[in-house]
């Protein structure tokens, strides 16, 4: 699929009355900034690369849900653990098929990030980098990042394969990034 496409179909899951993107543009790697290219251009758990560059646990909090048969979306914000304070912005859509029964009702409890559920229960996972995007933030998206509307922000599309079957497919944007921070694993 069009990453740009995929965006639509993610964004798509939770309409907002004004756009929460008000632009995006599918970029390679060497085109983010320095510290955004070592945030998404990866394919690892971002629970995990959020838990490093801020070095220490986050929290989710979910914004909105729905249960459609066996798929799950959410949109959520990742958290500095114990605090309001934002570092991730999120969608995500998961098949609870690829999942077993105690996996399906701790991601649905909504209590901890995705992430750390599937590395929790040592679910065999493969994430799969599917587009990188340079992002003009529309008002719902300023809003819940602390910026401004029209902001120029960077996200990644990525796919979490689960026991080798596609499970995840995830929209993550970090909130702003300081380039003076220490260089992520």
């Amino acid at each position: 699929m069009n990453p740009l496409d995929e965006l639509n179909a993610l964004t798509a899951l939770f309409p907002e009355p004004e756009p929460l993107i008000a632009r995006a543009e599918h970029v390679p790697a060497p085109a983010l900034p320095r510290v955004y290219r070592d945030m998404l251009a990866h394919e690892y758990h971002m629970t995990v690369t959020m838990e490093d560059y801020y070095k220490c646990p986050v929290d989710v909090k979910i914004l909105k849900r729905r249960l459609e048969g066996d798929i799950y979306s959410r949109e959520i914000l990742l958290l500095k653990h114990g605090t309001d304070q934002v570092v991730q912005f999120g969608i995500v859509r998961l098949d609870l098929r690829y999942v077993t029964q105690q996996v399906r009702d701790e991601i649905l409890s909504g209590d901890t990030p995705l992430g750390r559920v599937l590395i929790n229960h040592d679910v065999l996972r493969h994430i799969h980098l599917g587009a990188l995007l340079r992002i003009t933030v529309g008002k719902p998206l300023a809003r819940y990042l602390g910026i401004e509307t029209g902001d120029v922000t960077y996200g990644r599309l990525a796919t979490i394969f689960c026991n080798q079957l596609p499970a995840v497919d995830l929209l993550e944007i970090p909130a702003p990034l300081e380039p003076t921070n220490a260089k992520l694993k």
